[in-house]
């Protein structure tokens, strides 16, 4: 279910105003009605053809006196209103009637009083119609517009402000400037908007680790660089001066171009493992890989009397991944010949193939006896170029581009030191049926 958090603080507060207004409205028409003069169009249908009638009837059996002892029975605010004039017929046979004042409404009858005397009875009222938007009284028409003004104040302020603080903060992005951030800005709110904003600042905090790393990897191959180029023109240099050392001197060259070669490779495969969005749809026995990538590396750990053990705990015959087997076998060989490099003469190095007891997925595990790293750069070695142990020797690109093909195989990779000496990594990769 899909959280309309600010959907829910509007119709909230659209709710709350609108009771707020009809209760004003109530109020200030019952106040309006109590004290002070009622509209016209209650003088005119309710208040007048009752006075009349009560005043014709007091003159007609009790003369003036009882018309003047109803008057006075009367509140103000209708007695001004009632008025009696004496009446003359005219030649048609009706009673002359007064003259009525401009935009006044009046309710008058005639009648006789005991004495004879002809009087007419008459109740004004203000006619003049006022003019009505949408035909509402003012009463009703002015409250609701202050109203829908304070409350379209309050939320354009409510929803403007945080949009400025995006507007800004977009503003400050696009200068380059990646450690702006718009949660702390926010306050309290719990809503869309905050939830934007702690996008935001993640995709900040994400571009500007980006940059950081991308600044740092440059720095770091600048530096990688640097030495193979000083040896290649250190040895043309011994060269020139002894053309009988030219021999040794091109073989030094060979080697450092060899280097540099390996060097640009790795960033080739690091820059395709960071870029591509998925590492393609070819399903891999990732046992046989392993175990064709340990049969390789032995070669390389005979000379140093290194033993490579590999162990399989497979429930299945064949875990398969699905993605791209050569970039899985980059990484798994890339890990498995850092800890050849690191570990000691006539060490032993562990590698087991296992699929734990959550479903669909195998274990890769590569543990050694070197010397570990300390434990401030374990969060930090599949960086690149990341130092080990006393800080005299790299990691190089071998260790990021097996965390990128990982990552890259929806998978995780970790690493710890051994309790009993040594270093460790595990990939953990989600296996996948074969489908047609």
């Amino acid at each position: 279910m899909i959280r309309q958090r600010l959907f829910w603080k509007i119709l909230v507060a659209f709710l709350f105003t609108y009771f707020a207004v009809s209760q004003g409205i109530w109020l200030l028409v019952t106040l309006t009605l109590d004290k002070g003069e009622p509209p016209a169009i209650v003088l005119r249908n309710d208040v007048a053809p009752g006075v009349v009638m009560a005043a014709r009837n007091a003159l007609h059996h009790g003369g003036l006196a009882e018309y003047r002892a109803l008057e006075r029975a009367l509140p103000a605010v209708t007695r001004k209103h009632l008025s009696l004039h004496p009446a003359q017929a005219a030649a048609n046979g009706q009673w002359k009637r007064p003259p009525v004042p401009p935009q006044t409404g009046v309710h008058d009858a005639a009648t006789t009083a005991p004495d004879g005397q002809a009087y007419i009875v008459r109740f004004s009222f203000p006619d003049a119609r006022p003019v009505r938007i949408l035909n509402l009284p003012p009463v009703v028409l002015l409250p609701g517009i202050a109203a829908g003004l304070v409350f379209a104040s309050l939320l354009a302020w409510y929803l403007a402000s945080p949009i400025n603080h995006l507007r800004r903060g977009f503003e400050q992005l696009a200068r380059g400037d990646l450690s702006v951030r718009l949660l702390p800005r926010m306050g309290s709110r719990r809503d869309e908007i905050a939830d934007l904003s702690r996008d935001f600042d993640r995709m900040a905090r994400q571009l500007e680790e980006l940059v950081e790393g991308r600044d740092r990897l440059l720095h770091d191959v600048s530096h990688e660089l640097r030495s193979p180029l000083a040896r290649i023109q250190l040895a043309l240099a011994l060269a020139e001066r002894s053309p009988q050392r030219s021999g040794q001197a091109l073989e030094r060259v060979g080697h450092e171009v060899a280097r540099l070669d390996a060097l640009v490779g790795e960033l080739l495969t690091l820059a395709r493992a960071e870029n591509d969005g998925s590492a393609g749809d070819d399903y891999f026995d990732i046992a046989g890989v392993t175990e064709s990538v340990v049969e390789d590396v032995r070669y390389e750990a005979e000379p140093e009397d290194i033993t490579i053990a590999l162990t399989t705990d497979l429930r299945n015959d064949v875990p398969l991944v699905r993605g791209n087997s050569e970039l899985m076998r980059r990484a798994i060989e890339n890990v498995l010949r850092n800890a050849l490099r690191f570990s000691p003469l006539r060490g032993r190095i562990w590698v087991r193939v296992a699929e734990p007891e959550r479903d669909r997925e195998v274990l890769i595990t590569i543990a050694d006896e070197g010397p570990g790293i300390p434990a401030d750069k374990v969060d930090a070695m599949f960086q690149p170029f990341v130092r080990g142990s006393g800080h005299t020797s790299s990691f190089g690109l071998g260790l990021a581009i097996a965390s990128r093909a990982v990552r890259l195989h929806r998978g995780t990779i970790a690493a710890r030191n051994r309790t009993d000496g040594g270093f460790c990594v595990e990939m953990r990769l989600p296996t996948e049926p074969l489908t047609t």
